[in-house]
């Protein structure tokens, strides 16, 4: 019923949606019949529906890298989220995990559902990860190992300052896009991105994640771990918990305000990063994610919600990015657009809304300065009346269509 009611408010979402469902059963039909292989590309599917879909359209070689070093990285991320396990026996682990990618006989049950499937049968990625080409498993090997100490180092410190924050985004996520900018130039196709750009990509998606899941985060049992930086919200509320209350609902904001802006400073670096790709398929990959970013930020901002419950964007609207996202072009226009969006909710009473209005404008400058924003597909501001007849009709069809189909069942 959701999905309809959306649809009605956002009837060009609908061909998006439809496409993307296609998309989807086709991607699922393109499990490899081996054993550990098809165990990877279902676990990837259950796991990251989205990321497997824009993962499907790279080359076989660099397809199947990236599907393992996203288990291989999300196995570690189960470890570290698994508040269950002791320090004791977490922190081992994590320091040692690049070695146990290259054995076939390593599990370690920990993490729930789906997770819980991952870590119990980690011997298929584990195997799957030896047949890759040896600049693939370096790359792999090489960030697992850094991002696993980084993550011990951060199991006993509190992020206290935005150069924790910086340092841990780094380790959980920049080490990320150092490793896909690694497997993009092992693979052939690209260049080796500046480690700043490749950084900088990861930390604003991490970023972006650390802001909408403050509830689902704050609410972890048996225990939360939060990684606002008490730098930033130590400005507002005395303990972070206290956002989640109606009764700090006007800090709550002003805080969450302050952690996008603080994200916005990585997108000018984004925008480098991406335009300098030339691979079709590699851009895609690495551009409908950033894209998705920065629209989810234009729905967090100045928004209690966030506080309240879950904060994303529409079903259609995520369809409609995977299909309009295949140029330079559409990304300096989604970005665009999604900045003016965030722009227009700033409020001037906000303590940061002079900072925040200039790091919106660097990057609308950025986009301007492109030169391709008169190409752009636009997102979030076409006019959408002229569609509303269309879905009209088809819903009319589809009832006739029930309505004989309901006659004929009942007469046999």
């Amino acid at each position: 019923m959701g999905t309809l009611k959306a649809v009605w408010r956002h009837p060009d979402d609908l061909y998006p949606l439809l496409k993307l469902k296609m998309a989807m059963k086709y991607a699922e039909k393109q499990i490899p019949p081996e054993p550990h292989w098809g165990f990877c590309y279902t676990m990837l599917h259950k796991v990251s529906r989205s990321f497997a879909l824009v993962i499907q359209q790279l080359g076989p070689e660099l397809r199947n890298a990236v599907c393992i070093f996203y288990l291989v990285l999300r196995a570690l991320d189960t470890v570290e989220d698994d508040t269950s396990i002791e320090t004791d026996v977490k922190v081992p682990i994590l320091k040692a995990f690049h070695r146990h990618i290259y054995n076939r006989d390593w599990h370690f049950p920990c993490g729930t559902q789906d997770y819980k499937v991952l870590m119990d049968k980690f011997d298929h990625v584990a195997t799957a990860f030896l047949e890759l080409g040896k600049g693939f498993q370096e790359a792999i090997e090489d960030i697992t190992k850094r991002m696993g100490d980084g993550m011990a180092k951060f199991i006993c410190e509190e992020v206290v300052t935005v150069d924790d924050y910086d340092e841990y985004c780094h380790y959980v996520a920049g080490l990320v896009g150092l490793g896909l900018s690694k497997l993009f130039r092992a693979s052939g196709s690209e260049d080796l991105a500046p480690d700043s750009l490749s950084n900088s990509m990861g930390l604003f998606l991490q970023k972006t994640n650390i802001i909408r899941d403050y509830l689902e985060d704050i609410n972890e049992i048996p225990k939360s771990r939060m990684f606002w930086p008490r730098e930033i919200w130590g400005k507002y509320v005395n303990k972070l918990e206290d956002m989640k209350y109606e009764e700090n609902s006007v800090k709550a904001v002003q805080c969450l305000n302050d952690m996008v802006t603080n994200a916005l400073i990585h997108v000018e670096d984004c925008l480098k990063y991406m335009s300098a790709l030339r691979d079709p398929a590699i851009f895609r990959f690495c551009a409908i994610p950033q894209i998705m970013a920065i629209g989810t930020l234009a729905l967090c901002y100045n928004n209690i919600e966030v506080f309240r419950g879950v904060v994303k964007m529409r079903r259609g609207l995520t369809a409609k990015i995977i299909e309009r996202t295949n140029t330079t072009a559409d990304v300096y226009g989604a970005f665009f657009d999604f900045s003016s969006l965030l722009k227009s909710k700033v409020d001037k009473n906000d303590p940061n809304a002079m900072e925040t209005l200039s790091r919106v404008e660097r990057i609308q400058k950025t986009c301007r300065d492109s030169g391709v924003l008169n190409k752009r597909k636009s997102y979030i501001t076409r006019n959408e009346r002229n569609y509303t007849l269309l879905v009209v009709m088809l819903f009319v069809i589809l009832a006739i269509i029930l309505a004989n189909h309901n006659r004929k069942w009942s007469s046999n």
